[in-house]
């Protein structure tokens, strides 16, 4: 069996054993999930693209989320002005090494997703499309994180304490994201390469969907997060059957 088989697997069952007691998981689980998580989109990206086109993106990435978060932080721009705790592990200049992590763990996904739903070969509408698929993502996760603890947003906002320029931020770190992917890697071809990125995009969805509306009670963030993430993941599945 594939690596990234064996990690989306073990992705899943701390999912499921953490959702199992009825409320988020702690810090344990939650760094073990997105450590998982992301070998699990390292071992994929290496598998379907080789060593250097599959693991030079995820770190540029990893680097472009890390700068974005550390300007973030300390001038409240792109996202607004927030902080985060130590409960994320070890920071350096105050961002958990972690959330570089997690911006490389979820950037393949929704590469490859986008591209199903646009096209592999349409640069522009891919990268744009591939940035909204990004920050669909958050919205399931910024709202659970917050209220956790993890971060705080001092201001508050109007969607579940989240405020719309955590969104807006997020669109602007993916375009550069993205726009750093296709330079580093034009040539993918999603329908033939990219089916285990999709996998772990859609797991995301479904899992965040079914725990946020049935496990964790939280029905704002699931009708918004199901209708952001679901607005790619169905037509990127569509797509992917007919060819």
């Amino acid at each position: 069996m594939r690596a990234s088989r064996i990690a989306l697997a073990a992705v899943a069952a701390v999912q499921v054993a953490s959702g199992r007691a009825g409320a988020p998981p702690g810090e344990r689980a939650t760094r073990a999930i997105v450590g998982l998580a992301t070998a699990a989109s390292a071992a994929e990206a290496v598998e379907a693209r080789g060593a250097r086109r599959g693991l030079v993106p995820m770190a540029a990435a990893a680097a472009i989320g890390l700068a974005a978060e550390h300007a973030g932080t300390r001038t409240g721009r792109p996202f607004g002005a927030y902080a985060y705790s130590d409960r994320l592990g070890p920071r350096v200049g105050g961002v958990p090494l972690l959330a570089g992590a997690a911006w490389a763990m979820m950037a393949r996904p929704a590469w490859v997703t986008a591209g199903l739903v646009t096209g592999p070969r349409r640069r522009l509408r891919r990268i744009a499309a591939a940035a909204a698929a990004l920050t669909a993502w958050d919205v399931f996760l910024d709202p659970r994180m917050a209220r956790e603890g993890y971060w705080s947003w001092p201001g508050g906002g109007r969607y579940e304490g989240v405020p719309a320029s955590n969104f807006a931020g997020w669109l602007a770190t993916g375009a550069v994201v993205f726009g750093a992917w296709s330079a580093l890697d034009p040539h993918d071809d999603p329908a033939r390469d990219g089916d285990g990125a999709l996998a772990l995009y859609v797991w995301t969805w479904i899992g965040e969907a079914v725990a946020n509306g049935v496990v964790w009670r939280r029905p704002v963030t699931a009708a918004a997060g199901t209708a952001a993430m679901g607005a790619f993941a169905l037509p990127a599945l569509v797509r992917r059957s007919r060819r």
